[in-house]
Protein backbone atom coordinates (compact mmCIF):
# COMPACT_ATOMS: atom_id res chain seq x y z
CA UNK A 1 0.00 0.00 0.00
CA UNK A 2 1.10 3.40 -1.19
CA UNK A 3 2.13 5.84 1.45
CA UNK A 4 3.90 9.41 2.08
CA UNK A 5 7.20 9.98 3.74
CA UNK A 6 7.54 11.50 6.81
CA UNK A 7 9.57 13.45 9.00
CA UNK A 8 9.97 12.72 12.69
CA UNK A 9 10.19 15.27 15.25
CA UNK A 10 14.07 14.67 15.56
CA UNK A 11 14.40 15.39 11.78
CA UNK A 12 14.58 11.42 10.68
CA UNK A 13 12.87 10.71 7.50
CA UNK A 14 10.59 7.73 7.17
CA UNK A 15 10.46 5.95 4.53
CA UNK A 16 7.78 3.27 3.80
CA UNK A 17 8.34 0.05 1.29
CA UNK A 18 5.97 1.83 -1.24
CA UNK A 19 6.55 5.86 -1.00
CA UNK A 20 4.45 8.24 -2.64
CA UNK A 21 7.22 10.41 -4.97
CA UNK A 22 5.74 12.99 -7.32
CA UNK A 23 7.67 13.53 -10.64
CA UNK A 24 7.75 15.87 -13.30
CA UNK A 25 8.71 14.43 -16.55
CA UNK A 26 10.54 17.64 -18.13
CA UNK A 27 10.68 19.55 -21.07
CA UNK A 28 12.10 18.46 -24.40
CA UNK A 29 13.86 15.22 -24.17
CA UNK A 30 12.56 14.31 -21.07
CA UNK A 31 9.58 12.48 -22.75
CA UNK A 32 12.44 10.28 -23.56
CA UNK A 33 14.94 10.02 -20.79
CA UNK A 34 12.07 10.04 -18.27
CA UNK A 35 10.74 6.42 -19.14
CA UNK A 36 13.84 5.29 -18.98
CA UNK A 37 15.12 6.53 -15.73
CA UNK A 38 12.02 5.47 -13.89
CA UNK A 39 12.30 1.92 -15.44
CA UNK A 40 16.08 1.47 -14.28
CA UNK A 41 14.83 2.80 -10.44
CA UNK A 42 11.93 0.72 -10.74
CA UNK A 43 14.35 -2.25 -11.22
CA UNK A 44 16.55 -1.41 -8.57
CA UNK A 45 14.13 -0.96 -5.96
CA UNK A 46 12.23 -3.72 -6.68
CA UNK A 47 15.09 -6.16 -6.19
CA UNK A 48 15.15 -5.00 -2.28
CA UNK A 49 11.25 -5.87 -2.15
CA UNK A 50 10.40 -1.60 -2.90
CA UNK A 51 8.51 0.17 -5.39
CA UNK A 52 7.92 3.45 -5.78
CA UNK A 53 3.71 4.95 -6.40
CA UNK A 54 4.96 7.55 -9.37
CA UNK A 55 2.71 10.73 -9.25
CA UNK A 56 3.25 12.99 -12.32
CA UNK A 57 3.05 16.62 -11.52
CA UNK A 58 2.89 19.21 -13.98
CA UNK A 59 5.24 21.98 -14.49
CA UNK A 60 6.73 23.40 -17.50
CA UNK A 61 5.36 23.81 -21.45
CA UNK A 62 3.50 20.54 -20.50
CA UNK A 63 1.66 22.38 -17.48
CA UNK A 64 1.22 25.24 -19.56
CA UNK A 65 -0.50 23.40 -22.60
CA UNK A 66 -2.99 21.36 -20.22
CA UNK A 67 -3.62 24.17 -17.65
CA UNK A 68 -2.61 27.88 -18.61
CA UNK A 69 -0.10 28.10 -16.27
CA UNK A 70 4.16 27.28 -16.19
CA UNK A 71 3.86 25.89 -12.44
CA UNK A 72 0.79 25.67 -10.77
CA UNK A 73 0.05 25.50 -7.44
CA UNK A 74 -1.07 21.89 -7.22
CA UNK A 75 2.61 21.09 -8.02
CA UNK A 76 4.03 22.84 -5.46
CA UNK A 77 1.44 21.44 -2.97
CA UNK A 78 2.41 18.31 -4.14
CA UNK A 79 6.31 18.30 -3.26
CA UNK A 80 5.02 20.18 -0.04
CA UNK A 81 3.16 17.14 0.55
CA UNK A 82 5.22 14.17 0.23
CA UNK A 83 8.69 15.53 0.69
CA UNK A 84 10.45 14.21 -2.08
CA UNK A 85 9.91 14.29 -5.64
CA UNK A 86 12.19 14.31 -8.98
CA UNK A 87 12.26 15.77 -12.14
CA UNK A 88 13.59 16.14 -16.13
CA UNK A 89 14.49 19.41 -17.44
CA UNK A 90 12.82 22.27 -17.63
CA UNK A 91 12.31 24.82 -20.40
CA UNK A 92 12.67 28.27 -18.66
CA UNK A 93 9.52 30.54 -20.30
CA UNK A 94 10.69 33.52 -22.69
CA UNK A 95 8.68 36.52 -21.57
CA UNK A 96 6.80 34.65 -19.10
CA UNK A 97 6.07 35.86 -15.04
CA UNK A 98 8.71 33.13 -13.63
CA UNK A 99 12.47 34.22 -14.26
CA UNK A 100 13.21 30.14 -14.09
CA UNK A 101 10.85 27.20 -12.76
CA UNK A 102 14.03 25.48 -11.35
CA UNK A 103 14.66 28.63 -9.33
CA UNK A 104 10.88 29.07 -8.46
CA UNK A 105 11.02 24.97 -7.24
CA UNK A 106 14.08 26.25 -4.73
CA UNK A 107 12.16 29.30 -3.94
CA UNK A 108 8.36 28.06 -2.72
CA UNK A 109 10.44 25.31 -0.98
CA UNK A 110 13.25 26.84 1.05
CA UNK A 111 16.06 24.10 -0.59
CA UNK A 112 18.46 25.82 0.32
CA UNK A 113 21.41 23.00 -0.53
CA UNK A 114 21.84 22.46 -4.66
CA UNK A 115 23.93 18.89 -4.44
CA UNK A 116 26.06 18.52 -6.94
CA UNK A 117 28.49 15.06 -6.41
CA UNK A 118 30.92 14.95 -9.42
CA UNK A 119 32.97 11.98 -10.55
CA UNK A 120 34.11 10.35 -13.49
CA UNK A 121 32.56 6.55 -14.80
CA UNK A 122 36.01 4.69 -16.31
CA UNK A 123 35.27 4.63 -20.01
CA UNK A 124 33.47 8.29 -20.62
CA UNK A 125 35.42 10.53 -22.83
CA UNK A 126 37.02 13.25 -21.05
CA UNK A 127 39.33 16.56 -22.34
CA UNK A 128 41.80 16.12 -19.16
CA UNK A 129 44.38 13.49 -18.85
CA UNK A 130 43.60 12.38 -15.41
CA UNK A 131 39.65 12.66 -14.92
CA UNK A 132 39.96 9.45 -12.29
CA UNK A 133 41.39 12.27 -9.45
CA UNK A 134 38.16 14.23 -9.74
CA UNK A 135 35.86 12.90 -7.23
CA UNK A 136 33.88 16.34 -5.48
CA UNK A 137 30.71 16.79 -4.02
CA UNK A 138 29.63 20.66 -4.19
CA UNK A 139 27.26 22.14 -1.80
CA UNK A 140 25.86 25.33 -3.49
CA UNK A 141 23.48 27.93 -1.49
CA UNK A 142 20.32 28.21 -3.70
CA UNK A 143 18.54 30.63 -2.06
CA UNK A 144 20.69 33.39 -2.07
CA UNK A 145 23.36 35.39 -3.54
CA UNK A 146 22.56 36.65 -7.44
CA UNK A 147 19.67 34.59 -8.24
CA UNK A 148 17.67 35.59 -5.35
CA UNK A 149 19.50 38.88 -6.19
CA UNK A 150 17.81 42.18 -7.09
CA UNK A 151 18.52 44.25 -10.49
CA UNK A 152 17.61 47.81 -11.45
CA UNK A 153 17.62 48.83 -15.28
CA UNK A 154 20.26 51.40 -16.72
CA UNK A 155 18.18 54.57 -17.48
CA UNK A 156 14.81 54.03 -15.33
CA UNK A 157 13.18 56.37 -12.99
CA UNK A 158 14.41 52.93 -10.55
CA UNK A 159 17.77 53.26 -11.34
CA UNK A 160 17.88 56.99 -10.76
CA UNK A 161 16.41 56.86 -7.51
CA UNK A 162 18.49 54.03 -6.14
CA UNK A 163 22.20 55.58 -7.85
CA UNK A 164 21.16 59.21 -6.51
CA UNK A 165 20.64 57.70 -3.23
CA UNK A 166 23.53 55.56 -3.01
CA UNK A 167 25.58 58.97 -3.97
CA UNK A 168 24.33 60.86 -1.58
CA UNK A 169 23.79 58.69 1.28
CA UNK A 170 27.17 56.29 0.86
CA UNK A 171 29.47 58.85 -1.13
CA UNK A 172 29.67 55.58 -3.67
CA UNK A 173 30.41 57.06 -7.81
CA UNK A 174 27.75 55.21 -9.07
CA UNK A 175 28.29 56.00 -13.18
CA UNK A 176 24.94 58.03 -15.02
CA UNK A 177 22.89 55.27 -16.58
CA UNK A 178 23.91 52.62 -14.72
CA UNK A 179 22.21 48.68 -13.91
CA UNK A 180 22.27 48.07 -10.39
CA UNK A 181 22.22 44.31 -8.72
CA UNK A 182 22.05 43.77 -5.16
CA UNK A 183 23.38 40.15 -4.06
CA UNK A 184 21.74 38.96 -0.45
CA UNK A 185 24.23 36.59 1.29
CA UNK A 186 22.94 36.51 5.15
CA UNK A 187 24.14 34.59 8.21
CA UNK A 188 21.77 32.47 8.19
CA UNK A 189 21.81 30.97 4.58
CA UNK A 190 25.76 31.12 4.88
CA UNK A 191 25.60 28.87 8.13
CA UNK A 192 23.08 26.28 7.45
CA UNK A 193 25.05 25.26 3.91
CA UNK A 194 28.13 24.92 5.31
CA UNK A 195 26.62 23.37 8.25
CA UNK A 196 25.38 20.72 6.08
CA UNK A 197 28.52 19.99 3.62
CA UNK A 198 30.29 19.61 6.75
CA UNK A 199 27.94 16.60 8.35
CA UNK A 200 27.89 15.53 5.04
CA UNK A 201 31.68 14.85 5.00
CA UNK A 202 31.70 13.68 8.62
CA UNK A 203 28.50 11.08 7.67
CA UNK A 204 30.41 10.29 4.21
CA UNK A 205 33.98 9.77 5.15
CA UNK A 206 35.05 12.79 3.54
CA UNK A 207 38.02 14.25 4.43
CA UNK A 208 37.62 18.18 4.03
CA UNK A 209 35.00 20.85 3.18
CA UNK A 210 36.24 23.66 1.16
CA UNK A 211 34.79 26.74 1.48
CA UNK A 212 35.01 28.86 -2.22
CA UNK A 213 34.69 32.48 -2.21
CA UNK A 214 35.56 36.02 -3.74
CA UNK A 215 35.74 37.75 -0.20
CA UNK A 216 39.25 39.42 -1.12
CA UNK A 217 36.90 41.29 -3.42
CA UNK A 218 33.37 41.66 -2.08
CA UNK A 219 34.49 41.62 1.62
CA UNK A 220 31.27 42.01 3.67
CA UNK A 221 28.94 39.15 1.10
CA UNK A 222 31.61 36.59 0.18
CA UNK A 223 34.18 37.76 2.72
CA UNK A 224 31.39 37.15 5.54
CA UNK A 225 30.35 33.67 4.34
CA UNK A 226 34.24 32.12 4.56
CA UNK A 227 33.97 33.84 7.85
CA UNK A 228 30.66 32.72 9.55
CA UNK A 229 32.14 29.50 8.09
CA UNK A 230 34.91 29.06 10.43
CA UNK A 231 32.80 30.70 13.22
CA UNK A 232 29.98 27.79 12.49
CA UNK A 233 32.74 25.28 13.11
CA UNK A 234 34.59 26.80 16.19
CA UNK A 235 31.18 27.16 17.94
CA UNK A 236 28.79 24.19 17.31
CA UNK A 237 31.00 21.58 15.15
CA UNK A 238 34.83 21.22 17.15
CA UNK A 239 34.37 17.83 18.03
CA UNK A 240 34.23 16.60 13.97
CA UNK A 241 35.29 19.28 12.19
CA UNK A 242 38.48 21.76 12.40
CA UNK A 243 39.10 24.90 10.51
CA UNK A 244 42.88 25.35 9.03
CA UNK A 245 44.12 28.38 11.16
CA UNK A 246 43.21 26.11 14.56
CA UNK A 247 44.93 23.32 13.57
CA UNK A 248 47.92 24.31 11.25
CA UNK A 249 46.48 22.45 8.49
CA UNK A 250 46.83 19.26 10.29
CA UNK A 251 42.87 17.82 11.81
CA UNK A 252 43.82 14.67 13.03
CA UNK A 253 40.63 12.16 13.08
CA UNK A 254 38.20 15.61 12.38
CA UNK A 255 37.40 17.28 8.76
CA UNK A 256 39.40 19.83 7.62
CA UNK A 257 37.55 22.94 7.24
CA UNK A 258 39.92 25.39 4.72
CA UNK A 259 38.89 28.22 2.19
CA UNK A 260 40.29 29.14 -1.35
CA UNK A 261 39.22 32.21 -3.60
CA UNK A 262 37.14 31.48 -6.61
CA UNK A 263 38.91 32.36 -9.18
CA UNK A 264 41.71 30.40 -8.05
CA UNK A 265 39.65 27.25 -7.28
CA UNK A 266 38.61 26.81 -11.12
CA UNK A 267 42.59 26.54 -11.80
CA UNK A 268 43.16 24.15 -9.14
CA UNK A 269 40.21 22.18 -9.85
CA UNK A 270 41.79 21.23 -13.23
CA UNK A 271 45.80 21.25 -12.04
CA UNK A 272 45.20 19.76 -8.44
CA UNK A 273 41.66 17.84 -8.11
CA UNK A 274 43.05 15.37 -6.08
CA UNK A 275 43.05 18.03 -3.13
CA UNK A 276 39.30 18.55 -3.29
CA UNK A 277 36.54 16.94 -1.71
CA UNK A 278 33.66 18.39 -0.23
CA UNK A 279 32.74 22.07 -1.74
CA UNK A 280 30.89 24.76 0.00
CA UNK A 281 30.13 28.10 -1.67
CA UNK A 282 27.65 30.64 -2.95
CA UNK A 283 25.05 29.98 -5.59
CA UNK A 284 27.28 32.08 -8.85
CA UNK A 285 30.32 30.51 -7.74
CA UNK A 286 28.79 26.85 -7.67
CA UNK A 287 26.99 27.50 -10.92
CA UNK A 288 30.34 27.93 -11.97
CA UNK A 289 31.96 25.01 -10.46
CA UNK A 290 29.66 22.63 -11.33
CA UNK A 291 29.84 22.90 -14.77
CA UNK A 292 33.22 23.22 -14.94
CA UNK A 293 33.88 20.20 -13.41
CA UNK A 294 31.20 18.20 -15.04
CA UNK A 295 32.92 19.27 -18.18
CA UNK A 296 36.15 17.14 -16.77
CA UNK A 297 34.35 14.19 -16.24
CA UNK A 298 32.15 13.89 -19.11
CA UNK A 299 29.48 16.64 -19.61
CA UNK A 300 26.61 17.71 -17.29
CA UNK A 301 24.61 14.88 -19.59
CA UNK A 302 26.05 12.72 -16.89
CA UNK A 303 26.08 15.25 -14.04
CA UNK A 304 23.14 14.80 -11.05
CA UNK A 305 21.48 17.12 -8.94
CA UNK A 306 19.46 17.55 -5.98
CA UNK A 307 18.04 20.55 -4.08
CA UNK A 308 17.28 19.41 -0.67
CA UNK A 309 16.16 21.38 2.78
CA UNK A 310 17.70 19.07 5.16
CA UNK A 311 15.32 20.72 8.11
CA UNK A 312 12.22 19.99 6.75
CA UNK A 313 13.11 17.11 5.07
CA UNK A 314 12.06 18.44 1.25
CA UNK A 315 14.02 17.36 -1.87
CA UNK A 316 13.83 17.81 -5.39
CA UNK A 317 16.40 15.84 -7.25
CA UNK A 318 16.89 16.98 -11.21
CA UNK A 319 18.52 16.83 -14.08
CA UNK A 320 21.44 19.63 -14.43
CA UNK A 321 21.02 19.65 -17.77
CA UNK A 322 18.95 21.53 -20.51
CA UNK A 323 15.66 20.35 -22.65
CA UNK A 324 17.46 19.96 -25.80
CA UNK A 325 14.32 20.01 -27.85
CA UNK A 326 15.60 18.87 -31.63
CA UNK A 327 16.57 15.64 -30.00
CA UNK A 328 13.00 15.41 -28.32
CA UNK A 329 11.03 12.07 -29.04
CA UNK A 330 13.89 10.87 -30.79
CA UNK A 331 14.80 8.16 -28.19
CA UNK A 332 18.73 9.31 -28.71
CA UNK A 333 19.90 11.08 -25.27
CA UNK A 334 21.95 9.72 -22.36
CA UNK A 335 19.48 9.05 -19.40
CA UNK A 336 22.68 9.51 -17.06
CA UNK A 337 22.06 12.43 -15.22
CA UNK A 338 18.17 12.21 -14.35
CA UNK A 339 18.94 8.39 -13.55
CA UNK A 340 21.64 9.70 -11.19
CA UNK A 341 19.92 12.07 -9.69
CA UNK A 342 17.69 9.26 -8.83
CA UNK A 343 20.33 7.40 -7.38
CA UNK A 344 20.65 10.52 -5.26
CA UNK A 345 17.47 10.50 -4.29
CA UNK A 346 17.42 6.98 -3.08
CA UNK A 347 20.50 7.65 -1.21
CA UNK A 348 18.68 10.44 0.84
CA UNK A 349 15.81 7.88 1.19
CA UNK A 350 18.23 5.06 2.86
CA UNK A 351 17.73 3.04 -0.24
CA UNK A 352 21.77 2.82 -0.31
CA UNK A 353 21.98 -0.57 -1.73
CA UNK A 354 19.71 -0.23 -4.75
CA UNK A 355 21.61 2.89 -5.19
CA UNK A 356 24.98 1.29 -5.25
CA UNK A 357 23.52 -1.40 -7.77
CA UNK A 358 22.36 1.01 -9.95
CA UNK A 359 25.42 3.12 -9.93
CA UNK A 360 27.56 -0.36 -10.62
CA UNK A 361 25.37 -1.61 -13.36
CA UNK A 362 26.07 2.31 -15.19
CA UNK A 363 30.03 1.43 -14.43
CA UNK A 364 30.06 -2.07 -16.17
CA UNK A 365 27.62 -0.75 -19.36
CA UNK A 366 30.12 2.29 -19.97
CA UNK A 367 33.55 0.30 -19.47
CA UNK A 368 31.99 -2.08 -21.97
CA UNK A 369 31.55 0.96 -24.72
CA UNK A 370 27.66 0.56 -24.61
CA UNK A 371 26.80 4.40 -24.48
CA UNK A 372 24.18 6.60 -26.00
CA UNK A 373 24.77 8.41 -29.00
CA UNK A 374 26.59 11.40 -26.61
CA UNK A 375 29.57 9.29 -25.47
CA UNK A 376 29.09 6.98 -28.85
CA UNK A 377 30.75 10.06 -30.85
CA UNK A 378 33.54 9.92 -28.52
CA UNK A 379 34.23 6.46 -28.00
CA UNK A 380 36.81 4.48 -30.41
CA UNK A 381 34.94 1.28 -30.38
CA UNK A 382 31.55 2.18 -28.65
CA UNK A 383 27.94 0.10 -29.90
CA UNK A 384 25.58 3.35 -29.78
CA UNK A 385 22.45 2.20 -28.86
CA UNK A 386 19.20 4.06 -28.32
CA UNK A 387 17.84 5.93 -24.77
CA UNK A 388 15.46 2.97 -24.00
CA UNK A 389 17.87 0.26 -25.11
CA UNK A 390 20.52 1.51 -22.92
CA UNK A 391 18.20 1.55 -19.54
CA UNK A 392 17.53 -1.73 -20.61
CA UNK A 393 20.89 -2.99 -20.64
CA UNK A 394 21.17 -1.16 -17.11
CA UNK A 395 18.30 -3.20 -16.23
CA UNK A 396 19.79 -6.57 -16.86
CA UNK A 397 22.70 -5.59 -14.69
CA UNK A 398 20.96 -4.74 -11.88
Amino acid sequence: MSERITMSPDGVLAVPDEPIIPYIEGDGIGVDIWPAAQVVMDTAAAKYGKKIAWKEVLAGEKAFSMTGDWLPEETLEAFRTYLIGIKGPLTTPIGGGIRSLNVALRKALDLYVCLRPVRWFKGVPSPVRHPEKVDMVIFRENTEDVYAGYEVQAGTPEEKKLAGFLREEFGWPIRENSGIGIKPISEEGSKRLIRAAVRYAVEHGRSSVTMVHKGNIQKYTEGAFRSWGYELVREEMSDVAVGWDDCSGVPGNRVLVKDTIADITLQQVLTRPDEFDVIATMNLNGDYLSDALAAQVGGIGIAPGGNINYETGHGIFEATHGTAPKYAGQDKMNPSSLLLSGVLMFEYLGWTEAAADIVAALESTIADKIVTYDFARLMEGAREVRCSEFAAELCRRI
